[in-house]
């Protein structure tokens, strides 16, 4: 899957939303309900109450992006249903997308450089 990676900031909204919105109804969500900019380059993740469907709204620098997806079979683990708003890594929003359990996912652990070769 082509995505997000290294440091980008992913925002997931954990109350579920109308999935009737577009690309423009959604970043109003984000400035009123999130109180986030739509434009910062963020990746805003919202949830339908289906659990199967999941819709990402971010700016690439010229323009809107809306990216959806319906899992044909099961369900996207997402986080309890309750007002507010969590942070995910790249890689965990790689894992939600691919229907894995996100919370499985670590960041990596810094490995220090050696000084000497062994």
């Amino acid at each position: 899957m082509i995505g997000p990676t290294g440091a980008v900031r992913v925002m997931v909204a954990t109350r579920p939303v109308d999935f009737r919105k577009g690309a423009e109804g959604l970043a109003a969500l984000v400035r009123e309900e999130m109180r986030a900019d739509p434009f910062s380059g963020a990746v805003y993740v919202f949830r339908a109450k289906r659990a199967d469907r999941v819709k990402l709204v971010f700016w690439d620098g010229t323009g809107v992006c809306l990216f959806a997806k319906r899992l044909e079979d099961g369900k996207f683990c997402w986080p309890a249903v309750r007002d507010g708003v969590i942070r995910l890594t790249a890689a965990q929003l790689s894992a939600l997308l691919e229907g894995l359990d996100w919370r499985r996912v670590h960041e990596a652990r810094e490995t220090p450089a050696p000084t000497a070769p062994s």
